[in-house]
């Protein structure tokens, strides 16, 4: 890595390679740059986003290539662990200024203090405005991280590279395991943001604030102006061009194919015609046979002319399927998950949670509703969750189910590693047959020998996949079905293909996540906030901020 004062920031990969020490490749011959503003980094997950990333900030060597940045860069990774004693100033790396700008304050005038402070004296007025900034302002200075949240320590290495005012920032996966209220604070830090940032991300609202979206694709990037909802658009329309092509090109091989066949009757006409001429002895047998040379000689050119231009027919078809994507949909009838309108799934009344969470009153799911439950990291969410499931009892109060229901947890420990994800199905549905468990994951998208795969070989995506394929498919068919930040981790394919599912699945809904544009997009009815109690809200609402 490199550093050039005084120039306009950007990084650059030139020629760039890298593979894993098992000899896995991600990257060979890469070449392209970032420059000023905010640039969206997608692709499917396992395509190297995360590992580009590393690269650009030091934490991997390439293999060969190089990757330049001119300017500091800082880096925020997906997964954050800060030491529990640690204070406040020293994640935001500003510890040492704080206490030399206090001995000088006291009265210690010596040399090394006035060293320490150089000119940041505001330093401390600065780092209280940043953590304000990003929602932290009720976080002292003192305090040890173990006394913050998760996501509040999300927020506090960010605030630590804000005020370290890199040139470069790069942020991997940020708002993963943020409420909805971290997250609007850092959508704002990021869209105020001057410099150069890079933000690999499965949250489309950040993305939407991204100035171009690079496509992280087999190795290659390919680039595309304006935010997310812009890539979509264009991408719709070149995945339109395609198709056209496609079709296009596969009208050229029937036609080729026709003319090939047309050819080959003719040239067998003639070559019956030849026999017939030999055996009625009709000319001298110096000229039949030079017409028999002739004519296989001709009928040589005729035959290779058409299977040329068919094998170019059928080229051409290739490279017009690799510029459709896929994007292959789940598309299954689940009739046995339908509920009645009034039929009552749900009942909560006068509930204690574990971890003091309280439900006063009563609440209560009918029919075929789609819930959402919002609220605060730690506001027991996944604690009342777990209570409706029946994997814990209530403090004090009632909590159950009336229908056939299944949860899908943060975890994924549904499965079992050693079996197949056939096998899986098979423990959740004993009566199926093995013909009718392959026919039903088919629509998952888990056809043939995909279908054998053990569970523990499988890609976070395709793991949540089949988590959900097990549970959806399940004897009792699920009239309930309870999901708790099913977003978490997934790329933007991955949930194009969870909201798919969700649009066959016919029963009732209940939904913990603080991925806003991914519930509006699975048709909630009802929006649910927990904090200390459990009210209806609207997601859109001001106050959630605070």
């Amino acid at each position: 890595m490199t550093t050039h004062p005084g120039t306009t920031a950007s990084v650059t990969c030139s020629a760039l390679g890298f593979g894993w020490p098992d000899g896995t490749p991600v990257f060979d011959g890469l070449q392209t740059s970032f420059g000023p503003g905010r640039t969206g980094l997608i692709g499917l997950n396992g395509s190297g986003k995360s590992t580009l990333l590393k690269l650009i900030a030091g934490e991997l060597t390439p293999t060969s290539g190089s990757v330049r940045t001119q300017g500091e860069v800082g880096y925020l990774p997906q997964n954050i662990t800060l030491d529990t004693g640690r204070r406040v100033d020293d994640v935001l790396g500003i510890a040492a200024t704080r206490a030399a700008l206090h001995a000088i304050e006291a009265g210690d005038t010596a040399e090394e203090h006035f060293t320490a402070v150089g000119d940041d004296w505001d330093v401390e007025e600065r780092a209280t405005a940043t953590l304000g900034s990003l929602g932290l302002g009720h976080i002292g200075l003192d305090r040890t991280v173990g006394e913050i949240s998760g996501g509040e320590s999300v927020l506090l290495r960010l605030a630590a590279l804000l005020l370290a005012r890199p040139e470069v920032l790069l942020l991997d996966e940020p708002t993963n395991n943020l409420d909805l209220y971290a997250r609007r604070r850092l959508h704002q830090a990021v869209a105020a943001w001057s410099g150069v940032l890079i933000v690999v991300s499965h949250d489309r609202e950040l993305l939407d604030l991204a100035d171009q979206i690079a496509d992280l694709r087999a190795g290659t990037i390919t680039w595309y102006g304006g935010n997310f909802t812009d890539y979509e658009e264009a991408l719709a329309a070149q995945q339109e061009a395609a198709e056209r092509t496609v079709r296009a090109a596969e009208s050229d091989v029937r036609r080729q194919k026709r003319d090939l066949a047309d050819a080959q009757m003719k040239l067998a006409r003639r070559k019956r015609y030849g026999q017939k001429m030999n055996e009625s002895k009709r000319e001298p047998k110096i000229v039949m046979g030079l017409r028999k040379q002739q004519a296989e000689v001709s009928a040589g050119k005729h035959r290779g002319l058409h299977e040329e231009r068919l094998a170019g027919a059928k080229d051409r078809l290739d490279e017009a399927l690799e510029a459709v994507r896929d994007d292959d949909e789940i598309r299954i009838d689940l009739p046995h998950t339908a509920v009645p309108a009034g039929r009552t799934v749900l009942t909560l009344r006068d509930a204690t949670l574990r971890h003091g969470a309280r439900v006063e009153g009563g609440f209560d799911v009918h029919g075929p509703e789609r819930v959402a439950l919002l609220g605060r990291n730690g506001a027991g969410k996944t604690t009342l969750l777990r209570t409706l499931a029946g994997e814990l009892d209530p403090v004090e109060g009632e909590a159950s189910a009336q229908v056939p229901l299944r949860f899908l947890p943060q975890r994924l420990d549904v499965l079992e590693d050693t079996l197949s994800v056939a096998g899986n199905v098979a423990r959740f549905a004993p009566t199926a047959t093995n013909n009718q468990i392959r026919a039903r994951l088919a629509h998952f998208l888990f056809r043939g020998a995909r279908a054998d795969q053990n569970a523990g070989t499988l890609s976070g995506g395709e793991r949540f996949r089949a988590t959900l394929a097990t549970l959806m498919l399940a004897e009792p068919a699920p009239q309930l079905l309870m999901l708790d930040e099913p977003t978490n981790n997934l790329d933007m394919a991955s949930v194009r293909k969870l909201t798919s599912a969700l649009d066959s699945y016919r029963g009732a809904l209940l939904v913990a996540s603080h991925d806003v544009p991914f519930l509006r997009s699975i048709g909630i009815t009802r929006w649910m906030l927990l904090d200390g109690g459990l009210h209806e809200t609207d997601p859109d609402a001001e106050d959630l901020l605070t």
